[in-house]
Order: structure tokens, then sequence, then C-alpha cells
């Protein structure tokens, strides 16, 4: 049982490999509550894009100037009156940490799924032109995610409207 508190933040990153759905939670969260969503994806410098679509894994280098911006977005968005939904795969501590910078309170959402579901959602996605990142480049986030120790895990093999649901029963606006 999900004991229900109001949220010390009004911005969350919703975190996770590479198609774990972010973006269509991140979406329908920014719905139900009248908040915002930024897909962090966005946010990608252009030689990024082009590194991921080419198949070659982002090092932490390259990361680097990728989430100093989204820290600097969670920055802006912090105070404001509706809350800030923001898809960032933030896969290991040491990138979450940035993010958070001075934000402490920032609240992750770790998005979770059966590696054979992401790589199959993945591969659909990347086949139809939908993203730019290739079902080559799931293991290496496989690899390097580092689960978070504060999160609110959510296993999205759970239609969005249940997802929905735990968030508001979790976090009451």
């Amino acid at each position: 049982m999900i004991e229900r508190c109001a949220a010390p933040s009004n911005v969350f990153i919703l975190m996770g490999v590479s198609a774990t759905g972010k973006t269509t939670l991140g979406n329908a969260l920014a719905e139900a509550t009248g908040g915002s969503f930024f897909d962090g994806d966005d946010f990608h410098p252009e030689s990024n894009r082009q590194k991921m679509a080419a198949g070659e894994p982002l090092t932490d280098s390259d990361r680097r100037e990728w989430l100093g911006t989204l820290a600097d977005l969670v920055a802006v968005r912090s105070g404001k009156p509706r809350p800030t939904f923001i898809a960032c795969s933030a896969l290991k501590e040491s990138y979450r940490k940035i993010l958070r910078s001075e934000k402490t309170d920032l609240i992750f959402l770790f998005l979770t799924a059966a590696p054979e579901a992401l790589r199959q959602r993945i591969t659909d996605r990347f086949e139809s032109g939908d993203h730019f990142m290739p079902p080559s480049l799931l293991d290496s986030q496989l690899e390097a995610l580092e689960p978070p120790e504060q999160a609110l895990e959510m296993e999205v093999s759970k239609p969005i409207s249940e997802l929905v649901a735990l968030f508001l029963e979790h976090y009451s606006q």
C-alpha cells in the first residue's frame, strides 16, 4: 500500500532506459494535473542525436551539456504553481546529482519494464521512424542503469490510466 503524501516538489523527472514510455506518461501526467511536460530528448545537442542515430552510446562527457541544460530547466520550473514533468533517462546517480543541483527535493519517477518488452518497443518505434535511437543501444543503457534509491517505481506494462492513478494517489497535488 502506497502512503498518500503531499509532493515536496513540483518538478518530477520521469527516468528510465529508452522505450519505457517516459514521453507518453509525462504527457498524460501533465494533462491529468494541469501541469507542463518537457521531453529531455528535445534538449540534446544535434551531435548527441547524430551519435545515437549512428548506434553509438553517449559518454558521460557527451551527456554533460545536455544534463546541465535540463538542470537549468529544473531551476526555472521550480516554484511554479503547476507541476512540471521532464522525461530524462537519468541512468546514473551522477546524472541525477547534476539534475538536482541545488534542488534536493526534485522527485524521480522510475519507469521500468522487462528487457524483452523494451526491446520490442524500441524496435517498433525505430523502424516506424518515430525515434532516432536504434535498438542496438538498449543494452548499453541497461548496463549503465543505476536504479535510484529514492523514487516512485512504475512498471510500465500497466495501462497509462493506472500509472496516472498511482501517481495521483501517491502525490496529492
